[in-house]
């Protein structure tokens, strides 16, 4: 998939045109740069091959096997580095290149997927409460926590889910760059989106409240 897939689009990342009195607020994809760091851990894959080379090529000197040796396991360690960081920088740059989060007025749309495109669009009155996690770069990540009416799928969502919580999958905006902007749009927009209904909202309430957080607030993770 290329981005004149989503030329098919009626609107970029839309599989179509919001309804009447629905407005898009932001749309925006992952940085490639901060994805492959977060994502696919590009530089602990490249720490450890560090570790390796230096290993192997010390381990070839201690052996005796001589210098000529030693470099020649080092280069073989050096071109394995450079395919693997070039493997997954390519994976980094393809899941941003397919990947666009919409916020609108009502929802979250998550459009993605590099060889199967698809579109999962999330209602605010099924969102008690965000996460916000920053990073040093401005960059981030924004979890959404759903109420108990509602679960996803954590196999289905990847990437674009909050790691490791695989019983209550969280969908996430993934290494959004300038974050704690978007967390503002994003909170705004969910603080003024209607609760469906009492019985829902008192709901909606409680599990924020246990969350430390209430509905339509963004929390800081620590």
């Amino acid at each position: 998939m290329s981005h004149d897939d989503f030329e098919m689009d009626p609107i970029k990342g839309l599989p179509e045109t919001p309804p009447p009195g629905e407005r898009i607020l932001w749309q925006g994809s992952p940085s490639w740069k901060t994805l492959s760091r977060r994502l696919f851990h590009i530089r602990k894959v490249a720490v450890y091959f560090g570790i390796l080379m230096v290993w192997q090529g010390g381990t070839a000197l201690v052996d005796g096997q001589g210098v000529g040796e030693a470099v020649s396991t080092v280069m073989a360690l050096s071109v394995g580095l450079l395919l693997a960081v070039a493997l997954l920088s390519l994976l980094a740059w393809l899941t941003s290149r397919n990947t666009v989060y919409t916020v609108t007025s009502q929802r979250l749309a998550i459009r993605f997927g590099i060889a199967l495109p698809m579109t999962i669009n999330i209602p605010f009155s099924l969102v008690d409460s965000a996460n916000l996690k920053a990073f040093s770069n401005g960059a981030g990540d924004i979890s959404l926590k759903l109420n108990n009416s509602e679960r996803v799928s954590y196999l289905v969502l990847w990437p674009h889910v909050r790691p490791w919580y695989f019983g209550k999958p969280e969908p996430t905006l993934r290494s959004i760059p300038k974050a704690a902007s978007v967390a503002k749009i994003l909170g705004d927009a969910l603080a003024a989106s209607p609760a469906p209904s009492a019985q829902s909202a008192d709901d909606r309430s409680a599990e924020s409240s246990n969350a430390s957080g209430t509905p339509g607030q963004l929390v800081n993770a620590a």
